[in-house]
């Protein structure tokens, strides 16, 4: 599926500012709200999946969803229908990632998590990787056609259903529980106050990622041909992919709260990088830097909600987490698209970086805290 979203995601900024005509605030509004549609569906389906005791099923229904608006990226005319395309492979995205991260830890000890989250990002960060290199491929074999490379984007995403449907099975360890968890004020005071700190934190994180849209359009601006558009998110997610089961690896040895600390670092040099860009070189570097933050960090709020999280309500945690994160992913990516069209295409960057050090510094202060066991996330 990432082979099937991240060929087309390199390719659509310029889709929709060149071929479509729309502006760059209309591209961070179509980003925005389709992150917020994901993390909508995400809290639904976290629950559904404690409540319901499955995990395939709303997993097989999200990537199913998703593999069905592939078609309308190459067929739409209009901005309108491209956010209706983005909207619901956002919420197909949604529904199946809180099921299918609490199914990760189901699956898994507890002292081989970070490695498990690590290894699912190689894995995802490996297919988007592979996706915008066919991209690249076939935008310079078809002389720099997007709408037909657009349909090579479809044919992944069918694959992926048909491997879940028949390589993945229901985890049996649900079933041990005699009640269905209620959502209700008085279940979210059982998450306890380490995880509302970890979503707290997680959405200051989340005002400084902008999406990968605009260091597309950042790399075009300072020179990079059309043709090679694809190769923005071949250089990050390269790098996303080499370091992030590594990065989970030293998540287990040395702590999460270590590794996300370093992340942060990173973040704020790709922003900066990005920022002073005056050539598409730098901007790809750029890029990459942003690939070994996401490798160092993307897993790694993963590995903190399922640890602070009561096991019977790890789906709901999984859920409550990415809808609060994804509605400040809406705002950063609205307010990136507005400060790019009013002050120009640095001034994103540098308010990224502005947010960074504030999650930095929030890390630091509570970092004693965070470092802490949870007791009683294993209860069974």
């Amino acid at each position: 599926m990432d082979t099937s979203s991240e060929l087309i995601h390199s390719l659509l900024p310029l889709f929709l500012t060149l071929t479509l005509e729309a502006s760059v605030f209309t591209v961070g509004i179509v980003e925005g709200f389709a992150e917020a549609a994901s993390a909508t569906s995400k809290v639904i389906s976290g629950f559904v999946s404690d409540y319901f005791r499955k995990r395939k099923t709303p997993v097989l229904f999200g990537y199913t969803l998703s593999a069905l608006t592939k078609p309308l990226f190459p067929l739409a005319s209009s901005v309108t229908l491209i956010f209706i395309a983005r909207f619901f492979d956002r919420i197909g995205k949604g529904i199946r990632v809180a099921p299918r991260d609490a199914l990760v830890a189901d699956i898994t000890p507890s002292y081989l998590r970070g490695s498990a989250y690590g290894l699912r990002q190689a894995l995802d960060s490996f297919g988007a990787f592979f996706g915008p290199t066919i991209a690249l491929f076939f935008m310079i074999s078809f002389e720099s056609d997007i709408r037909t490379v657009l349909w090579i984007g479809v044919l992944p995403a069918l694959l992926a259903v048909v491997v879940l449907i028949f390589g993945v099975e229901e985890p049996t360890t649900l079933h041990s529980y005699r009640s269905k968890p209620k959502l209700s004020l008085s279940r979210a005071k059982l998450l306890g106050g380490k995880y509302w700190l970890i979503v707290t934190l997680g959405a200051l994180f989340y005002l400084s990622r902008i999406s990968e849209a605009f260091f597309i359009l950042r790399a075009q601006k300072a020179g990079l041909p059309v043709q090679y558009a694809p190769s923005v998110l071949i250089v990050m997610n390269l790098t996303y992919s080499i370091f992030s089961y590594p990065a989970g690896i030293f998540a287990d040895k040395l702590g999460a709260i270590t590794l996300l600390t370093a992340g942060l670092f990173v973040l704020i040099f790709s922003h900066i990088l990005m920022a002073v860009s005056d050539s598409f070189s730098i901007a790809i570097l750029g890029s990459a830097f942003l690939g070994l933050h996401m490798a160092i960090t993307q897993g790694l709020f993963s590995k903190l909600v399922a640890d602070s999280a009561p096991f019977e309500l790890r789906a709901t945690a999984f859920g409550i987490f990415n809808v609060v994160v994804g509605f400040f992913s809406l705002f950063a990516n609205a307010l990136a698209g507005l400060l790019w069209t009013k002050f120009g295409a640095n001034v994103p960057f540098l308010v990224g970086a502005f947010f960074a050090s504030l999650t930095l510094i929030t890390l630091i202060f509570h970092r004693t805290f965070l470092s802490k066991d949870t007791a009683g996330c294993e209860t069974r």
